[in-house]
């Protein structure tokens, strides 16, 4: 487990040390509440194709290869960032209009677009993560083995934030954490490479030499497979369960993504809030989060089945989203206490419970098709909610906290499907 959580962790600290300062260099080269939404939105625009068809790869070609052909992808994606830092402000277009505010379209921010795209078409590497650690973990222990994964991304977002907030603080301004970004993307390639072994066997019938020629890498020793791997949208919505699983993935997401474009860009229009004091914010969460996926969620997964902790999770959540309707700072830090208990418990259980849903055979793909509904809710909450921000401020969080309680009340449905889904996933064979 070690190699895909290092690489989970590294990933996400790349991933992460952009936040705190990303709305800054959008609006500076140009761009208001609602590009910076669109810009959130272009990575899972692109994810939204290029994530079912990694997962559908790593189910025939073996996870490591698809997940170092992501992490390629990424690093291209972090130089075009880089060179977008050194291109002078130049104004392609000037808009202001009632319904999208004010804002100019230059090139260096169509660089960054196009940087978040490359990132975005091979952007698969969460949902195979996410295969490969189902493959190699049994059904008693997958919910705790999804917690650890959490926790790994946890520690990436409390360490990528601090650092952005101190390395941004400089004379160099996003250019170092930027760098970082670009050094860690290259070391977790080579973590890939060299230390993480394949998780799936090659299917008999596939000829070696010619599996090698895919990046190189060694496969383990064949075996007879039985059924074909390679199934559609409408064949994976077939599978029983996975559609509700999916609706509720869904959204989630696109609650979430609502408040990812609103947060920033209120605490920096109302609360004056500066790049280290955000990077501080989202550290104070990650470390929240690290405990509660670290020893709460080994405890509670032990007393409790996914559907419950699901429930609860989503309705605790909710209640973090109310908070910030508050502009008093106090209290807004007091709601991360309610979105690590809530996100901590409810995420990783339903990443368990889609698992267990999809079984061994279709593990990738059911990974990567449920990456690409998330991506959908992102596109269409990261837009939507830079839209609603510009319209109604604040009042966003309540969109928010509405659609994670209808998310809640769904959930109750899993109390019945839990255990069929206990039940499939024991007769499984190992």
């Amino acid at each position: 487990m070690y190699p895909i959580l290092l690489v989970n962790f590294i990933g996400t600290l790349g991933f992460s040390i952009v936040l705190p300062f990303l709305v800054f260099v959008v609006i500076r080269f140009g761009g208001n509440a609602i590009i910076y939404g669109v810009m959130g939105a272009v990575y899972p625009a692109f994810q939204l194709f290029g994530a079912p068809i990694l997962g559908r790869w790593s189910d025939i070609y073996g996870r490591k290869k698809i997940l170092f052909l992501s992490q390629t992808g990424t690093t291209i994606g972090w130089i075009i960032f880089i060179v977008a830092l050194f291109i002078p402000v130049g104004v392609l277009a000037s808009i202001d209009s009632a319904l999208l505010g004010a804002f100019i379209i230059s090139i260096p921010l169509v660089l960054l677009f196009i940087s978040r795209a490359v990132d975005g078409i091979t952007g698969g590497n969460i949902s195979v993560a996410n295969a490969y650690l189902a493959d190699i973990t049994d059904v008693k222990n997958r919910n705790r083995n999804f917690g650890k994964m959490s926790i790994s991304a946890g520690l990436g977002f409390i360490v990528g934030p601090a650092i952005a907030g101190i390395l941004g603080s400089t004379s160099y301004g996003e250019l170092l954490p930027i760098s970082a970004a670009l050094l860690l993307s290259l070391v977790t390639s080579l973590i890939i490479v060299f230390y993480l072994p394949e998780s799936i066997p090659k299917p008999y019938n596939e000829d070696p030499k010619d599996i090698k020629k895919v990046l190189g890498f060694e496969n383990k020793e064949c075996y007879n497979i039985k059924g074909n791997s390679k199934i559609s949208l409408r064949e994976a919505f077939k599978i029983p369960y996975v559609t509700f699983l999916f609706v509720l993935y869904f959204l989630i997401f696109l609650g979430f993504n609502f408040f990812y474009t609103a947060f920033p860009v209120h605490v920096l229009n109302k609360l004056g809030w500066s790049v280290g004091e955000m990077g501080i914010f989202f550290s104070v969460l990650s470390l929240l989060m690290v405990f509660v996926q670290g020893p709460v969620l080994s405890y509670a997964s032990k007393k409790l089945p996914e559907s419950i902790l699901i429930i609860a999770g989503n309705f605790i959540l909710g209640i973090n989203f109310l908070m910030l309707l508050s502009e008093n700072n106090n209290i807004i830090y007091l709601s991360t206490v309610f979105f690590a208990i809530g996100n901590g418990l409810m995420w990783p259980s339903v990443l368990s419970l889609l698992s267990k849903a999809a079984g061994r055979t279709y593990q990738g793909t059911v990974q990567g098709f449920a990456s690409s509904l998330g991506s959908l809710a992102s596109i269409i909450g990261l837009i939507l909610g830079g839209i609603l921000y510009t319209q109604i401020g604040a009042m966003t969080f309540l969109i928010s906290a509405c659609t994670i309680y209808l998310a809640c009340l769904l959930s109750f449905r899993l109390l019945g499907i839990q255990k069929q889904c206990d039940f499939n996933a024991a007769r499984e064979p190992v």
